[in-house]
Parts: structure tokens; C-alpha cells; sequence
């Protein structure tokens, strides 16, 4: 402040400092929310951020890792035309409209009632249980709606199996209105994958390519599909996680946080480059709507099953003939392996390739042609790899002992359900099991409980049993490797387990097959012997 300067200007200049410090404030903080929210892996393939943007170009903002747009709007313009809304007319049990809502259970776009023989059966089962359940619905023929997209300038589009499975006529609208019918080329239920062909008529399809790049964590996404009916919806977020597993066969998806709702089915998620990195194909959602959770099939997972239905219509893959699940510590402890890895067999489908050979439930197959298998998705990923009729060498654990089986692989099966295992005959009365804190009876003798092993009828809520997840009602069907009708079977195979066990151990893993409703696992249960 110089000498000449009179109080009222001091006090001005005062004002002017206390006015412009918030101002500096605020833009630092804006700063500070571009460089932390708009923070990418990549460079980004827009131009450099300028002073006076031009009409229709994307700005950029320069981060510490990269630059990012500030805008979308281009590159929905480069690759939205290739997006379309599929109509599909059929006997279907509801329109997509109209799903019920069924409280805590995630719904699929496109998809209320998921058949037995669904890939995703499983993963939505476990959300309807304890739920109120609906009575059976009446065919509607109605119209379905779901989204895809084109992969090449001739009629070939991409969308979920879902979507068009069971359709009677498939309608493609492109972003101008025009509408087009389109036939089945081809569908993969497993990987929920369907290719459509419209004729081009001598038109041009505007098209996008698949991503060869794998995306990371963290990275943008675009979502741009048909939800409820509405036509083309741009929604943007992250790549949330890799390697999701949905209950869909031993494939992996991707996890985006993109609002995804009904309708977004079979459609295509984006990375900024304008390249397909995903097909949209189910949501996580307690009520129905968006709730930021959304899984896509991976594009390379598309691409590879996309050219397999283009050249054979359909897409073969090899089958054992087994249900599996993962070895945990106490099971490979129970049967001597020296670490929890591998695929423990549950059950033998009768009349399935392994029933031919030397396979039973409780085998745990270690190796497949040499290379070892970490657990049950990843043998499943291996065997779907193989083609049908292809010869494989199986490296099995049985109860400590390891064996080499020669098989041929058969083709994977279309029916509704595989068969079940062959019945024993139930004997005896009930009787209590003390030291393992059950009590059980023969299954026979008990409604619902079917024809084969022996029914829990009560657990010790402070038993190894009840903390393994045992119930009443659970059927044991074998332990130790013998198959049990009546509780003295029980009891037999817990002695053979109590004598095979090493010396030195005070607590013995007594390894039970136990089917719970429909779902067959394998159960270690500690026992201690006696001093």
C-alpha cells in the first residue's frame, strides 16, 4: 500500500482480497475434482484440450496418467448407429415390460423365468430362496425387447441367446426407425451368445469392430443399448472388475458399473476408442432396476463363438459326464491330498463319458493331459475347450491312491436335465450319531427325501456338522467312499475313516457326499478319537 492512498481505497482493496480468495478457492477445488474423477490408465485417442474449442470437437483434460474427455458426444456419434433395438415376437412367458419384481432377487434383462437348462440357472437360484414364488405364468405372445448390435457391413449382428431364444419373428430397428426382420444363424446358450442376420438389400450396415486390447480395471465404458423399450441409451462408467463368475459354465465375465436395466440385453459396451470390449448380459439387482452392478461377456469370448456359430451354426464342446465342485482344506486333508486344489467329482451322470470308465463321486481329477487343475471352473474350462470325441488322460485322486484314466471326451448335452445317479436300496431303522453330531434315519422313511442314503433328522447346533452348513433334511449319500442306505452304513464308513486316518493326528476328516434340495457337495466333518 503506498502513502498517497486514502482509507476508503484501503478498505476496497481489502474487500477485493477477502472476494477473489473463495473464487481461488473454488478453482483449485474444480482442478483438484478433474484430475482425481477424470484420472485414466491410457492416453486417450482425442485431440488436445483447446483455449476456444471448435464446433464438434472433443475437449481433453491433461491428468498425471493421461488425458481424458471431457466429452462423450463424439464417440457416441461414431458408434451408435451400429446399435440397434431388437423386437422379438414369440410365445413368451412375459414381455420384458412387465418382469415382476421380486424382492432380493437380481433380475436379468429380457429373461423373468430362467429355465433349469440355463447357464445362469443357478446363479439367480440362490436368490429366490425363501422368496414368495409366483404361480406358473400363461403363454403370452407378446413382444420382447432387447438390444445388439452389427459386427459387419452384410446383416451380421450380435445379441444375448436370451433375447431371441424360442422367437417366432425378430424384428432390428436401427437408430432412424428403419426396421428390418432377421433370421437365427445361430445361438449359444453357455455363453449366452445369439448371431443374427439381416438382409442387407443392398444397404450398407454401419458396424463396430471387437476390442483386442483387455481392458483393466478402472477403465471407461460405454453402454449403449435399448433399455425398456426406450431406443438408444448412451449410459458411461468403469470396468469394475474382471473374472466375475455368475454361475454361467466356467466362463468369466466382465463387472461394469454402467447403468444397465432391462432391455440393455445384447448390447454392446464400449471402450473410448469405439471398440466392442463386451456384450451386456445380466444385472445384480435386489429391485430390478440399476443398481451400478452389471456383467458383460467379454468380446473375445463373443469374437470366438461368433465365428463358430458363423461357420457351423452352433458351437461343440467336450463333456466328462460329471458334476463338480472345488476341493476345500478339509476335503484334501480327508483324502491326503497335500493342497486344496483340483475337481472333486459329486456325481456320475449315468450313460455320460465317465460313466463308461473307472470314475466315481469322491474321485478328485488332479491333472488333465499333464496339466495340473486348480479347481472346479478351471477344469470345466479346460474339458469345454477340447472338442467332442477328442482323447484326454486323467490324472485322479481317489482316497490317497493316484490313478491314470484313458477316456474320450463325449459332446456337451442339449437336454433339459442329466440323469441321475442309479438308487440304493434304503435298510434299517434309525439311529443317532453322537460324535458327529447327527441324527439320521433311512431317506426312504422319510416324504421328500427320495429313495437313496440316509436323512439328517437333527444336528447338534454345536457340532462340526451344523458349522459345515448341515441341516435336517439333508441326504447323505456316502462317506468315506461307501455308499450308505441306513445309518450302520454311516457308521461303517466312519470306521473306515478312523482307521485309514495317519497316527499321529488327533482329529480325523470324515469325507460325506450330501445332497441338499437338488445340489450334491462333498462335506469334511472333524472327528477326534478316542484317547
Amino acid at each position: 500500500m503506498t502513502l498517497d492512498q486514502s482509507p476508503a481505497a484501503n478498505e476496497s482493496a481489502e474487500k477485493r482480497k477477502l472476494t477473489r480468495k473463495p473464487v481461488l478457492l473454488a478453482a483449485a477445488a474444480l482442478i483438484a475434482t478433474g484430475a482425481l474423477g477424470l484420472v485414466l490408465g491410457n492416453s486417450m485417442p482425442f485431440a488436445i484440450a483447446q483455449t476456444t474449442p471448435a464446433v464438434g470437437t472433443s475437449q481433453t483434460i491433461d491428468t498425471p496418467f493421461g488425458r481424458a474427455p471431457l466429452s462423450f458426444a463424439d464417440l457416441v456419434e461414431k458408434v451408435s448407429p451400429a446399435v440397434v433395438s431388437i423386437n422379438v415376437k414369440g410365445d413368451v412367458k412375459m414381455a420384458d415390460g412387465d418382469m415382476p419384481q421380486i424382492p432380493g432377487m437380481p433380475q436379468m434383462p429380457g429373461m423373468p423365468n430362467i429355465p433349469e437348462d440355463n447357464p445362469l440357472y443357478e446363479f439367480f437360484k440362490q436368490f429366490r430362496k425363501g422368496m414368495p414364488q409366483q404361480g406358473p405364468s400363461k403363454p403370452n405372445p407378446s413382444l420382447a425387447q432387447g438390444s445388439g448390435f452389427f459386427i459387419s457391413p452384410d446383416g451380421y449382428l450380435v445379441t444375448n441367446n436370451h433375447v431371441v431364444e424360442d422367437a417366432d419373428d425378430i424384428t432390428v430397428t436401427l437408430g432412424d426407425n428403419e426396421k428390418f426382420s432377421a433370421t437365427m444363424v445361430g445361438s449359444d446358450p453357455r455363453t449366452d451368445v445369439a448371431l443374427l442376420k439381416v438382409k442387407p438389400n443392398g444397404k450398407q450396415f454401419p458396424y463396430v469392430s471387437f476390442s483386442s486390447k483387455a481392458p483393466r480395471v478402472g477403465d471407461w465404458v460405454l453402454a449403449v443399448g435399448n433399455p425398456f423399450g426406450l431406443g438408444g441409451t448412451v449410459t458411461a462408467g468403469i470396468i469394475s472388475a474382471h473374472n466375475r463368475d455368475i454361475g454361467s459354465g466356467p466362463y468369466d465375465y466382465l463387472q461394469i458399473d454402467a447403468a444397465v436395466n432391462r432391455g440393455n440385453s445384447g448390447g454392446p459396451s464400449f471402450d473410448l476408442e469405439g471398440k466392442v470390449i463386451g456384450m451386456n448380459t445380466a444385472i445384480f439387482s435386489p429391485s430390478g432396476g440399476n443398481v451400478g452392478i452389471a456383467f458383460a461377456v467379454p468380446a473375445g469370448l463373443v469374437q470366438d463363438v461368433v465365428e463358430r456359430l458363423k461357420t457351423h451354426g452352433s458351437v461343440d464342446r467336450g463333456w466328462l459326464g460329471v458334476v463338480i465342485q472345488n476341493v476345500s482344506d478339509d476335503i484334501a486333508d480327508s483324502i491326503g491330498l497335500p493342497e486344496a486344489k483340483g475337481a472333486m467329482v459329486t456325481k456320475v451322470t449315468e450313460d455320460g463319458p465317465a460313466a463308461k470308465e473307472d470314475i466315481k463321486a469322491g474321485d478328485v481329477i488332479v491333472k488333465v493331459n499333464g496339466d495340473k487343475i486348480d479347481d472346479s471352473r478351471d477344469l470345466a474350462r479346460k474339458i469345454a475347450e477340447l472338442q467332442p470325441n477328442t482323447d484326454v488322460k486323467l490324472s485322479i485322486m481317489r482316497y490317497g491312491d493316484t490313478r491314470e484314466v484313458d477316456m474320450k471326451l463325449g459332446a456337451f448335452p442339449t437336454a433339459k436335465k442329466l440323469a441321475a445317479l442309479e438308487e440304493d436300496k434304503p435298510a434299517d431303522t434309525g439311529e443317532q450319531m453322537k460324535d458327529l453330531g447327527l441324527s439320521l434315519a433311512p431317506a426312504a422313511k422319510f416324504p421328500g427325501a427320495g429313495e437313496e442314503g440316509v436323512v439328517i433328522t437333527e444336528v447338534d447346533p454345536e457340532s462340526d456338522a451344523a458349522e459345515k452348513g448341515l441341516k435336517p433334511g439333508d441326504v447323505i449319500l456316502q462317506v468315506a467312499g461307501v455308499t450308505v442306505s441306513a445309518p450302520g452304513d454311516v457308521a461303517a464308513g466312519v470306521k473306515k475313516a478312523m482307521n485309514s486316518a495317519k497316527i499321529d493326528k488327533d482329529t480325523v476328516k470324515v469325507l460325506m457326499q450330501v445332497k441338499s434340495g437338488d445340489q450334491t457337495r462333498f462335506v469334511a466333518l472333524s472327528l477326534k478319537k478316542a484317547a
